[in-house]
């Protein structure tokens, strides 16, 4: 699905685009039964499918990730590429030049380091990383959608001043679409969407306004991140709870409603 359509997919007179986040092909394929015009990977939720936490994927895995959720469906896919799985800009820019080949209609680059010792890159270092990104992003045939992303308020980093001149850098690096998750209040919301010329991604979690109030401060995108993930984890372990605590089938009911989802999608292809 080509990065144009998913790019036109965050601009024009429309609400914003609700862009969920599913952990495996199954998952997508219902995501994409539901009429969801576009979906995005989750590190977190795809780091779960194999008994790690988030930021324990290595490139090459996540790339194949990457490839088959893109299989899997028929409308754009952006990835979770983490902090680029390295360093230096140039390895970044080789990370979003792999990503391209697989398909992908977008990706997200973001500034965090990955270290609890010093856990968000400089900003010089970061608009530069954003900048190798950006130009990889463009080169050649698989033209690629980038978001990059401000990652302070995940660190305990809650300096809006400081996110936004990040977000304004890599607006200026190159990034079609900027993210900085962590962000509740709708004030810092709409500065932010102020503050810059791109479209505005906003990460849904506790405290963030409903979409509506999203949409009138000018977001332009809507994600979920691992939220999804965890609570299909979260079923399994009430589900499991009752089986082995009560000997009773209360999940029936839940796990009926599952298997008509998955038929609905699985045989819509």
């Amino acid at each position: 699905m080509s990065a144009e359509r998913f790019l036109d997919l965050h601009h024009g007179d429309r609400p914003p685009l609700l862009i969920p986040n599913p952990w495996d092909a199954g998952s997508a394929r219902v995501l994409e039964s539901l009429g969801f015009e576009a979906l995005a990977t989750t590190s977190s939720g795809f780091a779960a499918t194999l008994g790690r936490l988030d930021y324990a994927v290595m490139r090459d895995e996540a790339l194949a990730h990457c490839r088959q959720i893109v299989a899997a469906v028929d409308v754009p896919v952006s990835a979770d590429l983490e902090s680029g799985f390295v360093d230096e800009p140039d390895g970044v820019a080789e990370t979003v030049r792999l990503a391209a080949e697989t398909g992908l209609a977008g990706c997200s680059i973001e500034d965090a380091t990955g270290r609890d010792e010093g856990p968000i890159y400089s900003l010089e270092h970061a608009a530069a990383r954003i900048g190798a990104a950006a130009e990889a992003a463009r080169r050649g045939s698989d033209r690629i959608v980038l978001t990059a992303r401000a990652e302070n308020h995940l660190h305990g980093r809650d300096d809006l001043a400081d996110t936004i001149a990040r977000l304004q850098a890599y607006e200026a690096a190159g990034a079609d679409v900027l993210y900085a998750p962590g962000l509740r209040r709708l004030e810092d919301i709409r500065e932010v969407v102020r503050s810059v010329g791109l479209p505005v991604n906003v990460l849904a979690m506790p405290g963030v306004p409903p979409v509506a109030e999203l949409a009138e401060a000018g977001v332009r995108r809507v994600s979920v991140g691992g939220a999804f993930a965890y609570a299909a984890l979260a079923a399994l372990v009430e589900a499991a709870t009752e089986l082995r605590d009560h000997g009773t089938y209360g999940y029936a009911d839940r796990a009926a409603g599952g298997g008509r989802a998955a038929r609905s999608a699985f045989g819509a292809r």
